[in-house]
């Protein structure tokens, strides 16, 4: 395996969407959302506050 690629786990997925995450080999985290044609970039930070915004929307 080449020390310089993502590690990547699936988080979530169906057949439009998917949540997935990578280990960098920088050691950062960062989160990712693919919505159809949209993808969305996360680093940890930006990643906890989204699920926040999500929590507090679907509590809603």
């Amino acid at each position: 395996m080449d020390n310089n690629e993502p590690i990547t786990k699936t988080l979530s997925e169906t057949s439009n969407y998917m949540a997935w995450m990578a280990d960098e080999p920088d050691g950062e985290t960062t989160y990712h959302l693919e919505l159809n044609n949209v993808t969305l970039h996360f680093f940890k930070e930006e990643w906890v506050e989204f699920l926040d915004l999500m929590r507090d929307l679907v509590g809603k």
